[in-house]
């Protein structure tokens, strides 16, 4: 079995951040499945796989937030704004629970090799910096079967700006309550206001135990009727919103959602950390329940500093310089993260029996 995904949109992707690169390295095949009307795992073969968010822009700055019960994670208490190192040059995401966390090996090691990393003597040595975040997809395909350190390397070795969503990558075990997840992208570029000329993009791989479809309308939460139509969307029939509940009922615990906002504007790290919090609003809008102690919600914020917008806000003494950039910036970035879920979802395609949102409620597409 292969898959490719669906390409993801120019001027609707986190790439379109000058400095951000994507990769994919994953493993499907034809025994993967779930057994079962139950829909209780009972996995077979391959079904996961690593998402890279490469970051070469020089000076990026790099935080994470975490808010989930049940993390998984590499090098986050680094990323902390009280601590030395405030950059990172790739952020791994990984299927494979704990052990998908070996992914980031790989890239460091294929980084290492291209002399990418902190200059840490006068010899080329480099050390570098790939936090890593992972959703727990064990079940999915055969237990043993999880990414290592070579898929990390072949995922930083294929990151362009030119990449896919859905079922690529972290997002091939994904599932999303009880339909089938992936991984989804989306940005914004700020016409107006005092954060004006600035991009905010994320990536995200959608994975969690609660659900992304409002039960009442069999819709996406929170969305309006502008958004629905830009989607192709529309309420779905009676009949797909009892098979939606049916799905529902039957859901496994499979659980985590983790990503990536990003900013080409100038922030400072605890600024920086501020985006990464500001994502999970648009998690927690796109999902519910969100931060359960099941997942183990993870969002990184990047910020390249390419951008300062032409007029800066005067700001009361006392008050960060750049409070208005900051608060404008953490808007957006809610609505990329929600929208870049969404994106997960309705570009997943079907692996290992899970049902898609298409397949579930055919009648929602116009």
């Amino acid at each position: 079995m292969s898959t490719s995904g669906r390409p993801a949109r120019a001027g609707n992707r986190i790439t379109d951040i000058t400095g951000i690169a994507v990769g994919h390295a994953h493993r499907v095949d034809d025994d993967a499945r779930v057994a079962g009307s139950s829909g209780v795992p009972d996995g077979h073969g391959w079904a996961t796989g690593t998402t890279v968010v490469r970051v070469s822009a020089p000076g990026a700055i790099a935080a994470v937030d975490v808010r989930g019960g049940g993390p998984g994670t590499r090098e986050t208490d680094l990323l902390d704004p009280s601590n030395t190192v405030q950059t990172a040059h790739a952020i791994v995401l990984s299927g494979g629970s704990a052990y998908g966390l070996a992914a980031a090996d790989g890239v460091m090691r294929a980084l290492e090799a291209d002399g990418v990393g902190l200059p840490l003597d006068d010899r080329g040595h480099v050390v570098p910096i790939v936090p890593a975040a992972v959703i727990f997809d064990l079940p999915v395909g055969a237990w043993d079967r999880r990414p290592d350190a070579d898929f990390g390397a072949d995922a930083v070795r294929s990151a362009h700006t030119e990449f896919a969503v859905g079922c690529v990558g972290a997002g091939v075990g994904a599932r999303a309550g009880a339909l089938k997840g992936g991984v989804g992208t989306a940005s914004v570029r700020i016409d107006a206001g005092p954060a004006a000329g600035i991009t905010v993009g994320a990536l995200m791989v959608a994975n969690p135990v609660g659900a992304v479809i409002d039960p009442q309308t069999g819709l996406p939460w929170d969305l309006g009727e502008t958004e629905l139509a830009g989607l192709g969307l529309r309420r779905p029939s009676d009949a797909d919103l009892d098979r939606l509940a049916d799905l529902a009922a039957k859901h496994t615990v499979l659980n985590t959602t983790i990503g990536v906002v990003a900013t080409d504007a100038v922030l400072d790290a605890p600024m920086t950390k501020r985006l990464a919090m500001a994502g999970h609003d648009g998690l927690g809008r796109a999902i519910r329940p969100a931060h359960s102690p099941l997942d183990g919600d993870t969002v990184f914020g990047i910020a390249t500093g390419a951008v300062r917008p032409a007029t800066p806000v005067p700001t009361p003494a006392g008050m960060h310089p750049d409070v208005a950039v900051v608060a404008e910036v953490c808007r957006v970035a809610a609505d990329v993260v929600q929208r870049a879920i969404v994106d997960a979802v309705l570009a997943a395609e079907p692996i290992a029996s899970i049902p898609t949102y298409a397949q579930a409620a055919p009648s929602a597409f116009r």
